[in-house]
């Protein structure tokens, strides 16, 4: 608002100058025909202020109302009643101001001089008003449709996420609960876990940027618990080089990518299975790679990769606009995933 207000004030300020400029001018052509400068300066002054009046009317008319393509004839005969208004009121204010008879038959005879100057001004007037305020239009259009987007934008991440929770809190409900009847202290630890790791969940939106250090912090959270569940089964390897505990990615990016490799990873087998994540800084990107063994018979990462993945690669492009952020490998029963979060 404030700014739509100072382009208002400029435009106005524009206009007082413009009229300044005019009444100058005529002042001088007037005088060039050997009238003495009280008559040029009272000439010049009223057809100024009869010209800025017209201007003032068709540039605050076209401020609230926008012609379309088949109107702008309206526009053209707008232009001309308030230039032969103009014209009729320099006809007989002027005369009675200054009555001397010769000035009165110079105005007579310039009267279509007058009226075509008038109409060239306030058709000036008209189009600058057009171009203007259109532009103004367009850029509050252009506003409003990107906060739209926005809006949906964020809608959709926030469906996104909402999806992804559900998922882990009923697996790690069962897990307590299967784990309550034999074994209540690793229930108990496991439920301090899950709180630990909700708190710091809701704490985070979706659009925030952490460092990848406090990422795999949160990431630990719900490693942890992930190891309740399966015991030795899973093992972990993280590794990160010394650059890029700094680098910043958004918050809750790494658990879909490595709940997804839990779940191909251990879920069809009853052995040890080691599950890697690596980091590394390539030029203006930080390279996360998750790696786990797979069973080719019964896993077919290459045919889906379930929707931890898909939403991870959804999320990248709203968050970046881009679809090659995310790649997928599997080779030698190893499937590996890669992101690439650009540092801005």
């Amino acid at each position: 608002m404030a700014a739509t207000t100072f382009t208002f004030s400029k435009l106005r300020w524009a206009f007082v100058v413009c009229g300044l400029v005019w009444a100058a001018l005529q002042t001088y052509i007037i005088h060039s025909f050997g009238f003495l400068w009280y008559t040029a300066v009272v000439d010049g002054g009223v057809s100024a202020i009869l010209l800025a009046a017209a201007c003032w009317l068709i540039n605050n008319n076209l401020r609230y109302y926008q012609p379309g393509k088949g109107s702008y004839i309206n526009i053209l005969i707008w232009c001309g009643a308030l230039a032969a208004i103009c014209m009729a009121g320099s006809r007989w204010i002027l005369p009675f101001i200054n009555p001397d008879a010769i000035y009165s038959i110079f105005v007579g005879q310039s009267l279509i001089i007058r009226l075509f100057t008038n109409f060239l001004a306030i058709g000036w007037m008209a189009m600058i008003s057009m171009i203007w305020y259109g532009q103004i239009d367009q850029k509050e259009n252009e506003k409003r449709k990107a906060e739209a987007e926005k809006l949906a934008r964020d809608a959709e991440l926030y469906n996104l996420r909402q999806q992804l929770q559900p998922h882990f809190l009923f697996n790690s409900l069962n897990s307590i609960n299967a784990l309550i009847g034999f074994k209540p202290d690793e229930a108990r630890k496991m439920i301090h876990q899950l709180s630990d790791f909700l708190r710091g969940t809701l704490r985070k939106d979706d659009q925030q940027q952490v460092t990848l250090t406090e990422e795999l912090a949160h990431l630990n959270l719900y490693l942890d618990i992930e190891k309740v569940r399966f015991g030795h089964r899973l093992k972990t390897e993280i590794s990160c080089d010394d650059n890029c505990g700094t680098a910043i990615l958004p918050a809750m990016m790494l658990q879909p990518l490595v709940e997804n490799a839990i779940k191909f990873g251990l879920y069809d087998t009853t052995e040890e299975v080691t599950v890697s994540i690596r980091s590394e800084m390539d030029g203006n990107y930080l390279q996360i790679m998750v790696q786990n063994p797979y069973d080719s018979q019964t896993s077919r990462p290459r045919q889906g990769t379930g929707f931890g993945l898909r939403g991870v690669q959804r999320r990248l492009y709203l968050l970046f606009a881009r679809n090659d952020l995310m790649e997928t490998h599997a080779n030698d029963n190893i499937f590996t995933t890669i992101i690439k979060i650009p540092q801005l």
